[in-house]
């Protein structure tokens, strides 16, 4: 596949509790897990927008569905950013709205063509990821594991924690790093493949 040129990236339109997303006009593809993971910096690096999404050095701040629409060179596809599950700085309250609504997104759109699940290759595969896997098969939803980071481990390092990882999930997973590159191309394979109409 030749490379995905994006010609135009820009918000769309963001959901939270009480306030829907309007009706989708592209495939959706959803990026999930913990906060501070890497998925509005992935976001951004695949949308080829250096400033497409805020990145907060905050974990937790993203506290809404946040789409994004784009056109490329393989047709038009939309990124739903969802809001990060583990630690974060808010309150319990918010913390606990954000279960039913990433559920309610990923279950209630039919536009949802698949998840981007992503793991920080340093820190490796944790319960709440499992979590999040298993939802999604049970509900049907295609998954791709991508291992954020990995410019941030010494090379002799990323190997043996990208195994472990996809010994963890039982499926293939991909190292990326927005910062340089690495694996943007197998994560667009992916994309194309499953928004392809």
């Amino acid at each position: 596949m030749a490379e995905v040129v994006v010609h135009e990236a820009a918000f769309w339109a963001s959901g939270e509790p009480g306030r829907p997303l309007p009706e989708a006009i592209s495939p959706e593809i959803a990026f999930g897990g913990r906060s501070n993971v890497g998925k509005s910096s992935l976001v951004s690096a695949l949308a080829q927008r250096h400033k497409l999404v805020r990145i907060s050095r905050t974990p937790g701040r993203t506290r809404a569905v946040i789409v994004f629409q784009l056109r490329t060179t393989e047709g038009d596809v939309a990124f739903a950013d969802l809001p990060g599950y583990g630690w974060a700085s808010v309150h319990l309250e918010a913390r606990l709205a954000w279960g039913p609504l990433v559920e309610g997104y990923l279950t209630g759109r039919s536009a949802v063509r698949g998840l981007v699940s992503l793991v920080d290759l340093r820190r490796g595969w944790e319960p709440d990821d499992t979590q999040l896997l298993e939802f999604a098969d049970a509900h049907r939803i295609p998954v791709l594991v991508v291992a954020t980071k990995s410019d941030k481990l010494p090379k002799s390092k990323r190997k043996p924690a990208l195994v472990q990882i996809v010994k963890s999930s039982g499926r293939k997973a991909v190292a990326v790093s927005a910062e340089t590159g690495e694996g943007l191309t197998d994560v667009w394979r992916w994309i194309v493949g499953r928004s392809a109409r």
